[in-house]
């Protein structure tokens, strides 16, 4: 595992307080399309309950409640839930720390962390609460970063040097790794799909793909891609029995 620390953090405060500056830049976002296929991929069932941990400004909130689930977001950043707020009127919103969530055993249908625990402290607490928190009958998505996506590999070889996505704790794995984090953790790892680029599922974003050649490249180049190459791996989980 690959790990990147380029300005000292060592508590949740100094975390929390980055993360509200990289949010009010407007930065973290992705297109709709990435959050449905997320939520096709978990195969919710409408009325169904969702907790996104680590849930920034709420985009896949605002997917699942379109789902017709019940979602709860949570997050450590102040700046990123007054946002959220702004977007989901009455949306169950919560401050908190992902390391220890605040709620009970077994209480969620759906749980989701988009690329998030690869940034925590102790990844493997955020794993095991992911679980804990988790119904026996529900399923959990689970996006993290490959250390050997063909992206960072040509990176690596221009540079010299692994990519640095600016975030205040970054870390990179291959499948394996992460897999055995996540198993050794209270979850199994059911499936694992390959990330590089969704296809677009709404106009809006068919619209915004039209006039950028390299993002219409890389979903040309997706289906060809091996999954092991892929830019990051969505990992579908249970709970351990």
């Amino acid at each position: 595992m690959i790990e990147l620390r380029p300005a000292p953090v060592d508590t949740l405060a100094d975390s929390g307080a980055a993360y509200d500056a990289i949010y009010e830049n407007d930065l973290l976002r992705q297109r709709d399309s990435f959050y449905i296929w997320i939520l096709d991929e978990l195969r919710v069932a409408p009325g169904g309950t969702l907790l996104d941990v680590s849930c920034g400004v709420g985009p896949l909130l605002r997917a699942a409640a379109a789902a017709g689930l019940r979602p709860t977001g949570l997050d450590f950043s102040a700046a990123a839930l007054a946002e959220a707020r702004e977007l989901l009127a009455g949306a169950a919103l919560v401050l908190g720390d992902a390391e220890r969530l605040p709620f009970g055993d077994a209480t969620f249908d759906y749980v989701t962390n988009i690329g998030s625990i690869e940034h925590y402290f102790a990844p493997e607490r955020g794993a095991a609460e992911l679980a804990r928190v988790l119904r026996p009958d529900g399923r959990a998505a689970v996006l993290l970063p490959n250390a050997f996506a063909l992206l960072h590999v040509l990176h690596v070889w221009r540079s010299g040097d692994v990519f640095d996505d600016g975030q205040p704790i970054q870390r990179y794995a291959t499948r394996q790794r992460w897999s055995e984090l996540l198993e050794s953790n209270g979850l199994v790892v059911e499936r694992t799909l390959k990330y590089e680029r969704e296809r677009p599922r709404t106009w809006r974003d068919v619209l915004w793909h039209l006039p950028r050649p390299g993002k219409l490249a890389r979903l040309a180049l997706t289906p060809f891609l091996p999954l092991d190459a892929a830019n990051c791996f969505l990992f579908i989980c249970r709970r351990r029995s």
